[in-house]
């Protein structure tokens, strides 16, 4: 496979040796890699090749570089960017840095920080809100390797010091090598200093990976296992941007020297610039060179060009001269077409019969490309085509959801005198509108109502019934309604015929936008927590509160007890002849109300549910003398550490605090 381009980002600051010689530039390495199965490897090379680039910066603890260090720390990148990949699947971003410390014996250490963009639970051994940062880390302890994988007990064997530190979204592993032998000699002159950094770069260097490429492996067995392995790749990935990263991967080095894949902006006209997504060259230096020689001669390919191959002129990079890019009359290079500069094929992305974008592969020393190599490109781009035309149906019917999901939802929700309230709403990350709605507004004669309903299914059914479920809620409401009359009233219209209507309009909306559905015949379920509050003269406040299809509100005393406030009924568009009941009870000061969706009760891990065996109450019942807001993310946090997954459905909790 072929391995992930490096991007350094390299942070120099200027310093001096503990005996107060300048040594210049003090570096720390950063990169970006996707979660795929390259990352590993490409986290490897990164790391070689920062450990030579500072040796030749002349940095003094490069000196106590050696070998040993230096696969110390491959082999501790490669196993924390493995698990970020298998347990994180996210982007994962890798830090190099250098730490010294003074005394009497000044030391050195390398410290390597891998940081993914899905926190998952605590590190065994750690106390419940604690921050697990690095001071508050415990080296000795290991998570279940069933959790975490067994490389972080090799981690623990070769690092001096480790530790696992979360914030909010990321999770960052690091890890502390220590330099060898280093006592921060004074500076060597400067011929010194160069000679050694050289030799050691030597020494630290990712071997060369060039290879002669052997064309003949593209046979009747090489070629259909490629074009297989690159549809494994390319398949399932909803961001165009990683489609085209992980396509330029796998065509270099091994079909080509170089490569680049311009991108159609969606919804722009025929005139618009196509975007140049990315750069590949197999020589890391070579890249932005030709980058810069792609952006000032951008490809353009006739309008009827199919999806076969084209030839076109190398583009030649500019002679990087200081001070030649401004000039104007520097003349621009001429492209020659094969022979001394290589071959250059270009080919048209296509989906769907719509244009997306263009491929261009070069190969250096060649007069052309073979055949069969073009043959077999021209099939990779058309799975290409296929994976950017999936991407981007996605990315609309991600926009479309976000639109509507802002649209049914309150912009602003009604703070109740006496009582602080905190609301929890992720949507389940499936690119559709959610079916969990919330509200909290006021009524007249001093009442405050709040609802958490989850309509069953997703999209724009979904969207339909919270969309008039809501309005309805607040319209019933302020025309005096009691709680159970409001659920039998929102139970009748649910079943009305006027709502056949409304969905059908739905669905005729999402088929414009490509999206399969439903025949519109499934019925419209909808499970509904609805409760009045009246604010009490001597404090606390008066609920009412009624429960149809849905999981009970919760009820937590300062004592630490915790019962369910409601009663369960029916849930909502089920059965025409229903009577809804509520309940009345007083949240009295330092009381808690807690609402949630079924994204919370049902949320799984392999068999089991978070609240089985009343999972939900020990949890809440933990909160007691916790203000709204602290109990709201406890609860948030302990349904994201129920499993190693993110949930798959909506989770939505609605806590009510007595003050």
């Amino acid at each position: 496979m072929a391995p992930i381009p490096l991007q350094r980002d390299i942070v120099q600051r200027p310093g001096t040796t503990r005996t107060g010689h300048a040594y210049g530039p003090r570096p720390a390495s950063r990169t970006s890699l996707p979660g795929i199965p390259l990352a590993p490897s490409a986290a490897r090379r990164f790391v070689r090749a920062a450990l030579a680039e500072w040796t030749g910066l002349g940095v003094p603890a490069a000196v106590g570089f050696s070998d040993r260090l230096a696969d110390d720390a491959v082999t501790v990148t490669n196993e924390l960017v493995t698990n970020a990949v298998v347990h994180a699947g996210t982007t994962v971003d890798l830090v190099l840095r250098l730490e010294e410390e003074g005394g009497d014996e000044p030391s050195a250490a390398l410290v390597l920080e891998v940081t993914d963009h899905h926190p998952a639970r605590p590190v065994s051994g750690d106390e419940p809100g604690a921050d697990p940062g690095p001071a508050g880390a415990h080296p000795g302890e290991l998570p279940d390797p069933a959790e975490y994988g067994r490389g972080l007990q090799l981690v623990a064997t070769l690092a001096d010091s480790w530790g696992i530190t979360y914030r909010t979204g990321l999770k960052t592993v690091w890890a502390r090598l220590p330099v060898d032998d280093w006592s921060a000699p004074p500076a060597p002159p400067d011929g010194e200093a160069l000679r050694r950094g050289l030799r050691a770069a030597e020494i630290l260097a990712p071997a060369a990976r060039r290879t002669e490429r052997d064309d003949a492996v593209w046979d009747s067995r090489g070629a259909p296992a490629f074009l297989a392995e690159a549809s494994d790749l390319l398949a399932g990935q909803l961001d165009e941007d990683l489609v085209a990263a992980i396509a330029g991967q796998l065509l270099v080095p091994r079909l080509a020297d170089w490569c680049a894949i311009w991108l159609e902006t969606e919804g722009a006209g025929p005139a618009a610039e196509p975007r140049l997504a990315r750069v590949w060259h197999s020589e890391e230096t070579g890249t932005e060179p030709l980058r810069a020689a792609l952006e000032r001669e951008p490809l353009r390919l006739p309008a009827g060009v199919g999806p076969g191959p084209v030839p076109v002129p190398v583009p030649v990079p500019r002679p990087a001269h200081p001070g030649e890019e401004d000039r104007e009359d520097t003349p621009a290079p001429t492209p020659h077409p094969g022979g001394r500069d290589g071959a250059a094929l270009a080919f048209r992305i296509t989906a769907a019969g719509r244009a997306l974008g263009t491929v261009l592969v070069g190969r250096e020393g060649v007069a052309q490309v073979p055949e069969a190599v073009a043959s077999l490109i021209e099939d990779f781009v058309r799975r290409l085509g296929l994976a950017v035309g999936a991407a981007r149906a996605y990315t609309r019917q991600a926009t479309i959801s976000r639109i509507l999901q802002r649209g049914l939802l309150p912009s602003k929700v009604a703070e109740i005198p006496g009582v602080t309230s905190a609301l929890v709403y992720e949507p389940s990350d499936d690119g559709v509108v959610g079916g969990d709605f919330y509200d909290i507004f006021p009524c007249p004669g001093d009442r405050w109502c709040f609802v958490l309903g989850d309509v069953q299914g997703s999209g724009p059914e979904a969207a339909v019934v919270t969309g008039l479920a809501r309005p309805w809620l607040r319209l019933l409401s302020r025309e005096g309604f009691g709680v159970g009359e409001v659920l039998d009233r929102l139970n009748r219209l649910l079943l009305d015929d006027a709502m056949e209507a409304a969905e059908a309009a739905a669905l005729m909306v999402a088929a414009a936008g490509g999206q399969q559905l439903h025949d519109g015949t499934q019925s419209r379920f909808l499970s509904l927590l609805y409760g009045e509050v009246v604010p009490l003269p001597d404090g606390g406040v008066r609920c009412t509160v009624a429960s149809a299809g849905h999981p009970l509100p919760l009820l937590l005393r300062p004592d630490g007890s915790v019962r369910p406030a409601a009663d369960p009924q029916v849930l909502l568009g089920v059965v025409e002849d229903v009577a809804y009941e509520s309940q009345i009870f007083d949240l009295a000061p330092g009381d808690t109300l807690l609402c949630v969706t079924d994204g919370v009760t049902e949320r799984r891990s392999g068999p089991l549910m978070f609240d089985d065996g009343d999972g939900l109450a020990r949890v809440l019942a933990g909160c007691a003398g916790l203000p709204a807001e602290a109990t709201a993310e406890r609860i948030r946090r302990a349904v994201h550490e129920f499993a190693e997954l993110p949930p798959d459905d909506d989770v939505a909790l609605l806590v009510l605090h007595a003050d």
